[in-house]
């Protein structure tokens, strides 16, 4: 998910934090907040990865 942003580099940039914290959610996840946040920052993005898309959590609805 995070490549598909560019890296993280790209991503913390993007989410305006720090590396080290975007390199902490390749390893425990994106925190909900962030994803919500990614996805109206680039919904491009995750249409492509919809039908990919294998988490439990519920749609999200804008």
């Amino acid at each position: 998910m995070i490549d598909a942003f560019g890296g993280t580099a790209a991503t913390a940039q993007l989410c305006e934090v720090r590396m080290p914290s975007v390199s902490e959610w390749r390893r425990n996840g994106i925190p909900r907040a962030r994803l919500l946040f990614l996805k109206l920052a680039r919904p491009d993005l995750f249409a492509s990865l919809g039908a990919h898309d294998n988490s439990s959590s519920p749609p999200i609805d804008a």
